[in-house]
């Protein structure tokens, strides 16, 4: 049995890596992949120590500064389901395998809720991005989409119209975001907003240069010449797993307090999945950090 179990490798799960091994605890990282969302980032502006870094590439120093450390790492196995047993916690995978630790860190982040249309997949990280916080900035004077129409998507555009040469606003519905947030971006000279619009596909060679968008109502379809698309239409956090063990809100998110602590003794949660506001690469690797200090803690006390 290990001390501790990892359950995510984004920023959250990597850095509470570091952290256990440099506490000397025997420690295993599971994870169906390396890097999670960030993988999908075109530019990074906004990370400590790096004015500009891709995803991929930032993710690719987190890997090796972890791998410096003698942390199991299970990468390719996603986890299905989490219980608690005697004296701990045992993860089954959708392998087959089972692992049991003494505590257990659950980092498995949020996925962003695609559109589904053609083209996304093969566009994603190269015009189409699912974070204006963290991409926006890359798209100075271009033209760009934003689609949804709640809070997100409002935020989103509120901070591409001050950089973007041209925001188009594409949303199923009416306005759902707060009135504050309509309020602030609807006069904006350089937004043209489409109500009841859905979006067909989007379309590019290396990079986005179209997307199609249909009038619900009309059926009318127009093409709309753009290099980024943000798609604003809501988070998915990864926290089946332990639906039914730990506190979920109505989000969905692992409910912890400032200490990382879920509900249920020996299991803490890190980053976007969790209820913790701001979903930030720095936040989360901060939140893993604080994760792994606090599951040490636990740890000692058993002994």
């Amino acid at each position: 049995m290990y001390e501790l179990m990892i359950i995510g490798g984004g920023p959250a799960g990597m850095t509470a890596a570091v952290y256990a091994a440099r506490k000397k605890l025997n420690a295993l990282l599971l994870s169906k992949d390396v890097g999670g969302q960030v993988n999908w980032t075109l530019g990074i502006e906004n990370y400590m120590g790096y004015q500009l870094i891709e995803g991929p590439e930032l993710i690719h120093k987190f890997e090796e500064q972890v791998k410096q450390f003698p942390i199991d790492m299970k990468i390719g196995e996603g986890v299905s389901s989490l219980s608690r047993i005697s004296g701990g916690f045992e993860a089954k995978t959708d392998a087959g395998e089972s692992y049991q630790a003494k505590a257990a860190i659950i980092a498995t982040g949020k996925r962003p809720r695609p559109l589904n249309v053609p083209g996304e997949e093969k566009l994603r990280g190269r015009g189409v991005t699912y974070c204006a916080t963290c991409d926006g900035p890359l798209f100075a004077d271009m033209k760009v989409a934003v689609v949804g129409g709640g809070n997100s998507a409002l935020e989103a555009v509120d901070d591409m119209v001050k950089i973007a040469g041209q925001v188009y606003l594409v949303s199923l519905t009416q306005l759902t975001g707060d009135q504050i947030l309509i309020d602030r971006v609807k006069d904006a000279s350089n937004l043209t907003i489409f109500l009841e619009h859905e979006v067909v596909s989007i379309t590019g060679e290396k990079f986005v240069d179209e997307i199609k968008i249909r009038n619900l109502k009309t059926r009318q379809e127009r093409k709309l010449q753009v290099s980024g698309v943000f798609i604003e239409i809501g988070l998915m956090p990864n926290s089946n797993l332990v639906k039914g063990v730990a506190a979920l809100n109505r989000l969905g998110e692992i409910e912890v307090n400032c200490s990382n602590e879920t509900n249920v003794p020996g299991l803490f949660a890190a980053g976007d999945v969790t209820n913790v506001p701001e979903k930030q690469i720095v936040v989360a690797a901060g939140e893993g950090a604080k994760a792994a200090l606090q599951a040490h803690r636990y740890l000692q006390r058993l002994v």
